[in-house]
């Protein structure tokens, strides 16, 4: 099984001079939602997802040659330029953990600034756009030291991996437009261990595809990904949910082909509401929906029925809504958007998102 440990990536740090790399990835919003895992970090369903543009984080890792002979990691964390002691011990946690892979990071110190466009820990995904950011940062730096990663199919593919094992949702953030991730023979390529760009079939209707986040809060959720994962393994549908999951891959595939977006937005619909009856039926069973949630959904089912326009919602793991919609319908859209459900989000606060670009190396 490819793993990508590797003793024989040290430097010389006589000679090393102090750098940096730096990476902005964004989040991701799973249409076949990735709920259950095993091993390390092997989803128990394959997944696909629309990868954002303004829900990103921006990652700065910069290095320098470690003094004296302490094989220990040595790192500081700064979160929107504060040092964050809890973070520091997540990401210490992970560094310790990917060392087999990238053993030159015992040589040096190391100081990592990270800062995100959108609240984390809020159910938009910020583990997806913050692992990827430093997976891409981690596969940068090994080239830079060393050379090894020339090849940019080879370099995404690490990132990847990497990304994956830090949060699963991660590996999908390094690729443009849309990405998947889990074996299955409906995407040739396609693997447990790392995700693929999903592109070369893909309708133009969803490459400018737009999604809109409603923040209906930006309370950091009770129950993390993490735990409601674990949760998973004890929850009575679990079995015929994974089954579930390969099924609607198979119908949303022809969909993405074909452009049919109210085929695909019905199925992201149901996907977001299976994921939050998984929740609630977990045991102990919790639920991150709130009141203004429900509103927003009510309201958009009720907009769509009046006016026949395609206008569809997806949620992520916590209270947010996301509004999915077409290009060319986007303008009597935005302004239901604003008119009518900028007033159930906290503050007004609205994140106008659409399929991007993939991460950029700043």
């Amino acid at each position: 099984m490819l793993d990508y440990k590797n003793p024989q990536l040290i430097v010389e740090t006589a000679q090393l001079e102090p750098g940096k790399v730096s990476w902005r990835s964004p989040s991701n919003l799973a249409i076949i939602k990735y709920w259950g895992k095993y091993g390390q970090q092997l989803p128990r369903n394959p997944s696909i997802s629309i990868t954002l543009d303004q829900a990103f984080t921006e990652t700065t890792l910069a290095y320098a040659p470690k003094k004296g002979v302490d094989e220990g990691l040595a790192l500081e964390f700064y979160f929107d330029n504060q040092p964050n002691e809890a973070f520091r011990q997540k990401l210490l946690k992970f560094l310790e953990s990917i060392t087999p892979i990238f053993p030159f990071l015992r040589q040096l110190e190391l100081t990592i600034h990270s800062y995100n466009s959108f609240p984390h820990s809020a159910g938009i995904a910020s583990s997806a756009s913050a692992m990827s950011a430093l997976a891409l940062c981690l596969c940068s730096l090994e080239h830079q030291l060393l050379g090894t990663l020339a090849d940019d199919q080879a370099y995404r593919q690490k990132a990847s991996f990497v990304a994956r094992l830090g949060s699963g949702s991660a590996s999908r953030s390094i690729y443009a437009k849309m990405a998947a991730w889990g074996e299955s023979g409906e995407i040739p390529g396609s693997s447990n261990l790392y995700a693929v760009p999903y592109i070369e079939e893909l309708h133009d209707i969803y490459k400018t595809c737009h999604d809109d986040i409603l923040i209906a809060s930006r309370s950091e959720k009770k129950v993390s990904s993490r735990a409601g994962h674990a949760l998973m393994e004890g929850n009575l549908y679990a079995e015929n949910r994974y089954q579930q999951a390969r099924q609607r891959l198979h119908h949303l595939m022809e969909h993405l082909r074909s452009g049919d977006f109210d085929a695909f937005g019905r199925i992201a619909e149901n996907e977001a509401l299976t994921l939050h009856a998984l929740m609630m039926t977990s045991n102990p069973s919790y639920l991150l929906m709130r009141p203004n949630t429900l509103n927003m959904i009510e309201a958009v089912r009720d907009f769509r029925e009046d006016t026949k326009l395609p206008l569809y919602f997806s949620l992520d793991a916590g209270p947010n809504l996301h509004l999915l919609y077409p290009d060319e319908a986007a303008s009597p859209i935005q302004d239901f958007i604003q008119s009518e459900l900028k007033q159930y989000c906290e503050n007004g606060e609205i994140i106008a998102d659409k399929a991007g670009e993939g991460p950029l190396q700043l």
